[in-house]
Order: structure tokens, then sequence, then C-alpha cells
């Protein structure tokens, strides 16, 4: 773990006294021999370096370059937000000035397809006058399941042109949660891949489902033979081919910056995937700030593996296209062995990540190719303290740009300077322009502490806390635009924090902040874990166990790893008479939940532990976790071949070693 400086060292603050010092004596001579005046420096002198003020002068001078070049590029930030506000631009308008200024450059490109400016424009406005022709109306949604393509971005790009919101489905999603998906967002159709159609065929028994259109979209750039039409759905790729390439001025012109523009779906801390909205204000501030702060430039070229349906890779990914102008490769899924072989092929310049997409990056053998490519910028976030050096060293990347932040969330920090370990900072005396405050909890469950009156207490540097961001509407950086559902909107705001009537977002998150202003993730509160760089929500995966289980208790917790990021999953199962089908149990996790969301491990006991007032105590199972020499219930262990099969002692000591493949 990164060391979190709390206080500077004596070495330091007598350097900073004997420095105030100097100068005061020296001012003093200079200024001759009038004692009034001499009597003055001196007491202007005691008052520097007496108390902690050394500490805050220490601190100031050193982070000074850093501050200066943050706010540099936060001044540059509101500057393009203020004017495109201004402007009454919505992100389709800036898109088409950059259009204007370079249509032929490329845009979007993956393996050898490419998508220039223009045809990103072309191929958007047709997407738009054909679902407008179609009777679909601003404000109406639709869902996009689609697989990574250049023509992804376009789809949802196209659809907010006319006002209709696109709600960005995971592809990992099967049956009942990808139902709820569909309807959370009160859908009016689904664009799907022609890829991805077997999963909605699965749902077109439902009711509401059956009653959606359903347009089918092929790879235009892909064999169409190999692809058929599937019964029941709309052709999109000849129908889209047939409309009008003209832009919907009228329409577009209607759009306001406030306006939802696209849903992007979160585990939240409970329950089922959320719908976060993000606005086009909100897209566009998430997009600059992490762009502009980073130093993501114009003329980049930027690797992106990563899912077009989350906030890093077609969030941030596809906004530096459509906002700065710069060029991304798409992968259709990550691939460790093939990531620097793509990078030197297309050219990179910069490339993002997830933590875990780093850790998988290193533990490929050594190629001579892993510094034979041209990337000086790698942004992202979670790339882990434990191997950030060993990370950098290896591949030669002379800029890591960690940013931290929720898709839905407005306290969202970036690292600029490539500290190692640290998601970002706000200077000690920038609290008036980014209020962001850690408060005090029980770190067991996460429960704020407060003061006799009742307040909030803010964590000195060093103390772990939550992370807070205040809410203010009328500025964009500090707005919530919450949740399709208004009463999961409200569950992550805390009122009354710090004085009557203030609201802030509780982010979920516990860090600790040093003297530096610099933040370091710790731990998440709440009913979620990480892993696999997803969030997984343990209410989700306890109601699809407990269903295949014929409706036995069950609870789902993360437990920690050695060697890996994130905790893995573990499902308690009430099971006092062993009759749990395991091969049914293996059958149904594997067909109705995503990979990330697959518990790693099964304990099946005979009653869980509760307390008094019947809550599941989900910290002692935590602790015990799979620690046979603690455990005496049968625990059964996640194969590779989507089994599960009983966990055994050679099991637990290759994973303790780390030689386990999870």
């Amino acid at each position: 773990m990164v060391e979190v400086i709390t206080q500077i060292t004596d070495k330091e603050k007598a350097v900073t006294i004997g420095g105030i010092l100097a100068v005061t004596v020296f001012v003093s001579l200079l200024l001759g021999e009038n004692l009034i005046v001499q009597g003055i420096i001196f007491l202007v002198g005691w008052f520097l370096f007496t108390g902690d003020r050394p500490t805050h002068i220490f601190v100031t001078i050193k982070t000074l370059p850093r501050d200066l070049t943050v706010l540099v590029r936060y001044v540059k930030l509101n500057y393009y937000l203020k004017m495109w506000e201004k402007r009454g631009w919505t992100v389709a308008h800036v898109f088409q000035s950059v259009v204007e200024r370079h249509p032929d450059k490329v845009a979007l490109r993956i393996d050898d397809h490419i998508l220039t400016f223009q045809d990103v424009e072309d191929l958007s406005n047709q997407v738009a006058n054909y679902f407008l022709a179609m009777g679909f109306h601003r404000g109406d949604t639709i869902a996009l399941l689609m697989e990574n393509k250049p023509e992804y971005g376009c789809m949802w790009l196209g659809l907010s042109k006319i006002g209709v919101i696109t709600a960005l489905i995971n592809t990992n999603l099967k049956k009942d949660v990808l139902l709820h998906s569909i309807r959370v967002a009160d859908a009016k159709a689904v664009i799907v891949g022609t890829e991805l159609v077997d999963a909605i065929d699965e749902l077109r028994h439902e009711e509401d489902i059956a009653k959606l259109p359903i347009y089918q979209h092929h790879d235009s750039f892909q064999v169409r033979d190999n692809l058929p039409q599937r019964s029941g759905t709309i052709g999109l790729t000849d129908a889209l081919r047939a409309a009008s390439v003209d832009p919907p001025i009228e329409e577009m012109n209607k759009g306001q910056v406030t306006n939802k523009m696209v849903y992007i779906y979160t585990s939240g801390t409970t329950g089922l995937p959320k719908a976060a909205v993000i606005t086009n204000i909100r897209y566009m501030f998430f997009v600059l700030g992490c762009g502009f702060m980073v130093g993501v430039r114009k003329d980049d070229v930027i690797y992106n593996p990563l899912p077009l349906y989350h906030t890093a890779g077609g969030m941030v990914g596809l906004g530096t296209v459509f906002l700065l102008g710069t060029t991304t490769v798409l992968r259709k899924k990550f691939s460790a062995s093939n990531f620097w072989t793509d990078c030197i092929k297309y050219k990179a310049t910069a490339a993002q990540y997830i933590g875990e997409l780093c850790r998988y990056l290193l533990s490929v053998p050594d190629k001579p190719h892993d510094t034979a490519h041209t990337v000086r910028l790698m942004f992202g976030n979670g790339l882990r303290p434990q191997i950030w050096p060993q990370f950098v060293a290896r591949f030669n990347i002379r800029h890591i740009g960690e940013v931290y932040g929720s898709t839905e969330g407005n306290s969202n920090l970036a690292n600029i300077d490539s500290k190692v370990g640290a998601v970002g900072f706000v200077p000690r005396y920038a609290g008036p322009l980014y209020p962001v405050s850690l408060i005090k909890c029980d770190e067991d469950n996460g429960e704020p502490i407060k003061d006799e009156n009742g307040w909030c207490i803010k964590c000195k540097p060093g103390e772990a806390g939550i992370f807070l961001g205040k809410i203010t509407r009328k500025a964009p950086a500090r707005a919530f635009g919450g949740y399709a559902d208004k009463k999961a909107s409200e569950k992550k705001i805390m009122r009354d924090v710090f004085r009557k009537g203030d609201a802030y977002f509780n982010s979920g998150d516990i860090l600790v902040q040093d003297i530096y202003g610099y933040f370091y993730f710790k731990d998440r509160t709440g009913d979620t874990y990480r892993w696999r760089g997803e969030n997984v929500a343990t209410s989700e995966v306890e109601a699809v166990i407990s269903n295949i289980v014929g409706l036995h208790d069950c609870v789902v917790y993360g437990v920690e790893v050695p060697h890996v990021e994130g905790r893995a999953g573990m499902a308690a199962i009430v099971d006092p008479k062993r009759e749990i089908n395991v091969e049914n149990l293996s059958n149904g996790v594997q067909g109705c939940l995503p990979p990330y969301a697959r518990p790693l491990f099964i304990r099946l006991m005979d009653a869980l532990p509760m307390t008094g007032t019947f809550k599941m105590k989900k910290l002692d199972l935590q602790l015990e976790g799979y620690d046979l020499n603690k455990i005496t219930d049968p625990i059964y262990f996640l194969h590779s071949d989507g089994a599960y099969k009983v966990f055994t002692r050679d099991d637990y000591d290759r994973i303790q070693s780390g030689n386990a493949r999870l």
C-alpha cells in the first residue's frame, strides 16, 4: 500500500522556518533601521513560522507547479463549457464543428474497418432521420445492445440529434437482468447487433417486450450472407442506407445542454442495474474534464479495448473523438497478448485501461515489443499501487492519468502528475472551487460518525472516510443527474451533512487524503464489490441464486483474494439437509449471470449468522472468507469449465500462492 503522508518531517519544517526567517531578516535590513518597521516585520515572520503554518507554507510551495497546471486546465475546461452552453450547443453540435475542421480524418476504426469524421456524421444523420420518420419523439428511449464497433457511437449520437435517449445495455446481460434493464429505461424499441440477437429472442415471450419493435443491425463490414435476418425483427442496416445524410437541423436546434442524452447502467450500492442519467452537459464535463486533466491531445491516436456500454470506453473513449477530434482504435474484446501489438500496428500515442487490464498485461511473458510502441499516455481508473511502478517500468509509459469517479456522481478526481497510487487530488485551499469532503465513518458498516450536534465530521489527513461531493444544481461540475428511477437517486444523496439544507452525493467509497491533497482509494461501502473491473450488486446475485436453488436463503459478499484486484464473489446458502444439486446450480449460474457476477465460491451452511433484528451478518462471513482452516462447511469452487466442484486444500494453496486460474 502506498504510504499516505500526514505530516512534513522536522527537517522540512526547519528548512521552511529557516527560509521564512531569512526572508524576514533580509527585508528588515533592506528597509533600514526604522524600529517600528522592523518590529512589524518581526511579528509577521513570527506569525508565519509558529504553529502549523510552516506545514501549510511548505505544502503550498511544494505543490505550486502541480496546482498551477491544474488551474490552467480547469479554466480551459470551464471556458469551453461556458462557450458551448452560451451557443446552445449539444454534443451533436460540437461534433459538427469538429467534422468541419477535418472531415476526412479517421475518427474510428476496428481492424481494417474505418469511419472518417464525415462518415460518422453521415451515418448519425441517417440514424436520426430514419427514427424520426418512424415516429420516435424527443424524450423517448431506445435500448442499444451491440458489441464494440465503429457504428456503436453513431447510433446514440444520431438518436441524440432528435432528442431520443439511448440506453446503453451491458452486452453480458441475459434473461431477467437484461429484461429489467430494458424495462427500467422505459424503452420504446431495441436496436440489437446480429451477434447478440439471441439474448433478445429469449425475452420475446414477455408481453411488454413482444410489443417493442426490434431493429437488427448487421455489421456493414462483414459478409452479409453469414448474418441472417432474424424473423420478427426489422432490418436496420439497409434501412439506414436509404435514409438521408442531411443533418436534421430543426430537431437539433430544439436540443438543450440539460437534455438527457444516454443512460449508462451502474450497479449502485444495492439492487439490479440502475440507469444513470447522462445529459449533454454532463457528458461534455466528464469527457473534457478527463481529457484536459490527463493531457489528451487532439492529434492523439487512442487505443480503446474497453466495452462501449461503460463510462470509460463509451463515454470518455468515444467522447474524445466527438468533442476533441482524436482518432480512436476499438477492439471487439480486450486481449492481453495483442494489446501492444495493436498499439504498434495502429501507431497509438495513448491508450485506455481499467485496473484489471494492467494486471493482465503484466501477466503476459516479456516480449521484445513491450516497449516498441509509441504510447506516451495511459489513462483510466483502478491501477493498483502495488503494480504501478512495475507496470510503468516494464512498458516504458511516461505518463499515467489515473481518474476517479462514478458514472452518475459529481465528485470526480484526476491524477495529472503520475503520483503513484493516487486517484487524484484537490489543493488544500481549493475547497470553495471544488467542494469535496471526506467524512468519518464506521468502516465496518459505512455509517457516518457524527458529532454531538448531529453534523458529520471531516477527516484529517491520514484518516479514512466516505468521499462526498457537494451538490450544486447551477454548476455542471457539481450537479447530480441521478438515475431514471427517482427513488434510487434519492438514496445516493446525503442531506444536512455540515449545515441545515446542504446536500452531498455519497460516492459509497472510502478514501484517505494526505497533506498534499492527494486522495487514495481504500474500500467500498454498501452491498457491492468490484470484480474483473465490474461492480457487482450482491442483492442481484442473491436473487438469481435463491431462485435457482428453490428459494433457499442466500447471502452474497466479496472476499479478498491474494494477488488479485478487487474482491471475488462468495455465496453462502442455507442447506442443512445438503439437498442442493450443485450441477443444477452450476448450469443456472452460468445461464443467468454474466461471468464477472458469478460467485467464485459457494458455501453451504446450516444457518446464516444474523443480528437480533434479523439482519444477515455479512462481515463475519467476509472475515472467514474461504479459509479452510476456519470453515468446516462444504465449499465449492468455480472451475474454468463453469462447474462448481469441491474446494480442496490444493485449490486453497494454489489461490494463496497466486498460481490458481480464477
